[in-house]
């Protein structure tokens, strides 16, 4: 096995290692989460492998954002068990999160309008060089390698000084990715990150996804967009009132069955008799509850 490190923000070393069985890299087994007396996610399982983009979907309130929060090291799961490489963890905070490879990129990018794109590129992280106490930053350094780690992700600015604010969401975006793989990611979560752009912003933010699925990392693609998913993903997951709805691999479900299961397909084809009687709604598209065929989410799922 191979081991290489880089530096992660703010000094953090991250290891990146890929597990000599091949199991996953993340994995929730019936995990779950509880604010006092609310259960804000319960019996969720998911796995995340290297070199696979793991999707997962669901409405307003399904649970995304705490099982981001699960992964990432803002909150601690209340129930089930959370592996790293097939070790239990209980991570305190995102650093933790950040040490075991576990980056994110949320849809409110961490970034710094005005200042250059290399400048935000090593943000937290500069490099400097000289003895102390006379060191400085090595602005060389940091732009010479922010565009060559942007090059390598397929991403050519013609300016590197130019303020980050003055790009297009999905460059940002990317920028963002091609930041977190340089700091050592192996798995990479992104939190809705076409959620605010258009048609091909879009699609350049999928682009650079499956390219960090091509670097090897993990990815973990948080959408409510089926087609978004459907086009770069491995393996769907779909989230529904803090439970896991759907579970299933690409070839297990297409992309009409997950756009029903993520629609609530299910509900409203259990529906479908009593919505017939209704003027004026018309459930002729409405699936039959025989038709949703994609594997529900009864047990954690496989290598996808």
């Amino acid at each position: 096995m191979t081991t290489t490190h880089g530096t992660g923000t703010h000094g953090a070393v991250l290891a990146d290692t890929v597990p000599e069985n091949g199991g996953p890299v993340v994995e929730l087994r019936n995990a779950g989460k509880s604010y006092g007396n609310v259960r804000a996610l319960h019996g969720v399982s998911l796995t995340v492998h290297s070199s696979k983009v793991t999707c997962v979907l669901g409405d307003n309130g399904a649970g995304k954002s705490t099982l981001i929060k699960i992964i990432s090291g803002l909150h601690q799961h209340t129930e089930g068990e959370f592996l790293v490489d097939g070790a239990p963890v209980r991570f305190s905070t995102p650093r933790e999160a950040l040490a075991k490879g576990i980056a994110t990129v949320y849809q409110d990018l961490a970034v710094v309008p005005l200042m250059p794109v290399w400048r935000n590129f090593f943000l937290g992280s500069e490099l400097a060089k000289g003895p102390w106490p006379l060191r400085r930053l090595d602005i060389e350094q940091m732009k010479k390698t922010a565009d060559h780690e942007l090059r390598e992700m397929g991403i050519v600015l013609d300016d590197l000084e130019q303020p980050i604010g003055t790009l297009s969401g999905g460059q940002r975006q990317c920028v963002a990715i091609a930041r977190a793989v340089y700091f050592g990611a192996r798995v990479l979560i992104l939190d809705e990150p076409t959620a605010a752009l258009g048609v091909k912003q879009s699609g350049v933010v999928l682009k650079y996804i499956a390219a960090a699925r091509d670097r090897g990392l993990g990815v973990i693609f948080i959408t409510h967009n089926p087609h978004h998913a459907y086009m770069v993903g491995d393996h769907f997951s779909v989230l529904r009132l803090g439970t896991m709805e759907l579970s299933a691999a690409r070839d297990q479900i297409d992309l009409e069955e997950l756009t029903n299961h993520m629609a609530g397909g299910a509900e409203l084809a259990a529906l479908k008799h009593e919505l017939a009687k209704v003027r004026g709604v018309d459930v002729d598209e409405l699936p039959e509850e025989d038709n949703l065929t994609a594997p529900a989410a009864t047990a954690p799922e496989g290598a996808g």
